[in-house]
């Protein structure tokens, strides 16, 4: 489509009643990102109240009408992806806006390949534009889906502002709080400059006319238009231009972004960036309370108790009931769970151990959750496994076909093993005869657990009761006996790869050398899901490759170079940070190394930098590799431990410019494939939390550059 063109949902496809937005980007450094945001308009271009503003703290809607599904890693980039259920949408709702921003000095002309897509529920594009004219904007509205004539349409809009996420919400009717200089919250005060139930008007320049503030005494300027106080005289605020969208619809259909205020300013005149208001959720505190056991062999009593579990089956009944329990009662945790299968927002029924007639002799899958809607159901088959079990291909095949005869919408597989794009968990074909099509989904334990932690820890959820199962839940996931610790196995070709390695009989081509690769990238998709839980920000791997490159092609790459130098390599990135975390297992040494480059902090001369940085890892390991980087080459280096005393000793020998450091962790490599202490999968993941607790966190302000591999 092009800017300003218009099409209706239903004339792309016959189910137009849920579809699923997807906004994508790439970055040719990798570091580039944007937050989307949803607005749910009325007809008057406002919202109803601030619940109707979806962004990263607030990513659902209780009615299931918008839930943000999250990032999904793309080649150089990311796609973020909204599940939208129309039929869910308020009947006084008349627009959705879909939206992204960034924010400090980031702006949308540093990525590429802006686009949007709409798609089905099962995810069969149906519509999508791309906008290629981004340069200074620092927010962005994509496109939009609105009622017209009794349906819904979809609009491409692709424009740009410059006044970041905060003037977008301002100009939605969105409360927006700004930081005083006490680092207190300012509230703000409602628009009343803008005629009531209309955006505010372009002026002749096509820039925004409103208002300025009057500051209480002594307060900070809050933000948003008003009127002026009788007497004042209204100072002068610059705007950024509304670029117009080319190629309108009809009159009926033209778009009301008619401007964006700017940016509020402060009394200095500096501009501050408000951060928008949410419905306080309840969390659990990080710490706990004192026990009063009298000593610590007592264990607390546990709603999901899992010491006397010995059996894998056992360990399954368990697991898909305790799971499949709290999805109905938490509907937080279950909406965001089933969303992403493409499930309807509804009243949620869940089963186990259901019989069901297969041939001579009924079929009982794990779990069954059903969801209804407006008089219809959706319904899923669950199929479970713990302790590293695989799924059988055999099993799912038989649930898939039961599912499409019954008329059943998904199956959905539930393991230790992490999904993978280009290598699925477990082979199943499927009949493209028949009329009803069954969708085969993944889920992994990890990823389960991640999302409880989301909103237990730093999301929140709507009372505590639901807090508390979660966090009742994330207990019995994490205990030991539970078998749902996530990814734990590194499959039958670890153990060769890794002897061949070491007595370099490897061969190249050896397909076992391919599988070793998979395994390696499920590892570090768990590390991100664990690390992105613990620290409430999005985790990512990153892969360099050419968008659209072969899955397949990238593992084949790897694993020869795997044979060739024996090693695994890796990079992730956190949001909140600009640079990356570079992961290499040498097999042939038994070490696992992490290391990220970072720019040298200013200073007058060489040595006050070195200085400074010794000085912002003052809590770091003593053990922590630091070395100094310049231009075409590599500087002296040391452990923190022998600079602490002399940071000198860290200056290049031939009095080159300093460009910045190398900091990394070395630690040693478990050689078992389990999860015990000693295992392989247990020393990266404890390498890359230590990485990033004790270097990354450490370093402040200093923008994290990424580090080259090895």
């Amino acid at each position: 489509m092009t800017k300003g063109a218009n099409v209706s949902l239903t004339a792309l496809g016959q189910d137009a009643g849920a579809v699923v937005v997807s906004l994508g980007w790439t970055s040719a450094s990798g570091a580039g990102d944007a937050d989307v945001s949803v607005f749910l308009l009325g007809t008057n271009g406002k919202v109803r109240s601030d619940d109707d503003f979806y962004f990263y703290n607030r990513p659902a809607a209780e009615d299931g009408s918008v839930q943000l599904l999250g990032k999904t890693p793309t080649g150089s980039g990311d796609e973020d992806r909204i599940g939208l259920d129309l039929t869910a949408v308020p009947a006084d709702i008349a627009r959705i806006v879909v939206a992204a921003s960034q924010y400090g000095d980031a702006c949308f002309g540093d990525l590429d390949d802006l686009r949007m897509t709409v798609a089905d529920r099962s995810g069969e594009p149906l519509v999508g534009f791309s906008i290629d004219d981004a340069s200074v904007e620092s927010a962005f509205v994509f496109g939009e889906l609105y009622r017209r004539g009794g349906e819904w349409k979809f609009r491409a809009v692709g424009q740009g502002y410059e006044t970041g996420l905060a003037g977008l919400a301002t100009a939605f009717g969105i409360s927006v709080v700004e930081e005083g200089e006490d680092g207190e919250d300012s509230p703000t005060t409602p628009d009343t400059t803008a005629t009531p139930g209309t955006a505010p008007a372009p002026s002749a320049a096509g820039e925004t006319e409103r208002g300025t503030r009057t500051p209480a005494a002594g307060g900070p300027v809050p933000a948003g238009p008003v009127t002026a106080t009788a007497g004042a005289a209204p100072a002068p605020i610059e705007h950024a231009p509304v670029r117009p969208a080319a190629h309108a619809g009809p009159a009926e259909d033209a778009p009301a972004f008619a401007g964006v205020p700017a940016q509020s300013r402060g009394r200095d005149g500096s501009v501050t960036r408000g951060a928008p208001t949410t419905r306080k959720k309840v969390t659990l505190p990080r710490v706990a309370r004192k026990s009063l056991a009298e000593n610590d062999s007592w264990q607390p009593a546990r709603l999901f108790p899992v010491p006397t579990l010995k059996s894998d089956r056992e360990r399954e009944v368990r697991a898909t009931s305790v799971l499949l329990s709290v999805m109905t009662q938490v509907p937080e945790l279950g909406r965001r769970l089933t969303a992403a299968f493409g499930a309807p927002a509804g009243r949620t029924q869940t089963f186990t151990e259901v019989s069901l007639p297969h041939g001579d002799a009924p079929r009982r899958p794990d779990g069954v959750i059903r969801i209804e809607r407006a008089g219809k159901l959706w319904t899923a088959l669950v199929e479970t496994k713990t302790n590293g079990n695989p799924l059988r291909a055999e099993q799912v095949q038989a649930y898939m076909d039961i599912a499409a005869r019954r008329g059943y919408e998904a199956v959905i597989t539930l393991s230790n093993d992490v999904a993978l794009d280009g290598a699925p968990v477990v082979d199943v074909k499927i009949d493209g005869r028949r009329k009803h099509k069954v969708d085969l989904w993944h889920l992994s334990w990890a990823e389960v657990a991640h999302q409880a932690q989301l909103l237990i820890r730093h999301e929140g959820v709507g009372n505590p009761a639901h807090a508390w199962l979660l966090q009742e839940l994330l207990e019995y996931l994490r205990h030991e006996n539970s078998g749902c610790h996530g990814f734990q196995n590194m499959r039958p070709s670890w153990v060769p790869v890794r002897k061949g390695i070491e007595d370099e009989t490897l061969n190249m081509g050896d397909e076992r050398a391919v599988d070793v690769v998979e395994s390696w990238e499920r590892l570090i998709r768990q590390v991100c899901l664990r690390l992105g839980g613990e620290l409430g920000q999005k985790a990512l791997p990153v892969q360099r490759a050419r968008r659209g490159s072969d899955p397949r092609e990238r593992r084949l790459a790897a694993a020869e170079t795997l044979c060739v130098d024996g090693r695994l390599s890796a990079e992730l990135r956190v949001d909140g940070t600009s640079g990356v975390i570079a992961v290499t297992a040498d097999l042939r040494t038994g070490k696992v190394r992490t290391s990220t480059d970072v720019p040298a902090p200013e200073g007058p001369t060489a040595l006050v930098s070195v200085k400074k940085l010794v000085r912002m890892l003052a809590e770091a390991p003593a053990d922590l590799h630091v070395e100094s980087l310049v231009e075409g080459g590599s500087g002296a280096r040391g452990t923190l431990e022998r600079l602490r005393p002399e940071p000198g000793n860290l200056l290049p020998r031939d009095g080159a410019p300093l460009s910045g450091f190398r900091l990394t962790l070395i630690k040693g490599m478990g050689n078992t494939r389990g999860n015990t202490e000693s295992g392989f999968i247990r020393s990266v993941d404890d390498a890359v939390a230590r990485f990033h607790q004790g270097v990354v966190a450490r370093l402040g302000p200093l923008d994290v550059r990424a580090g080259r591999r090895g």
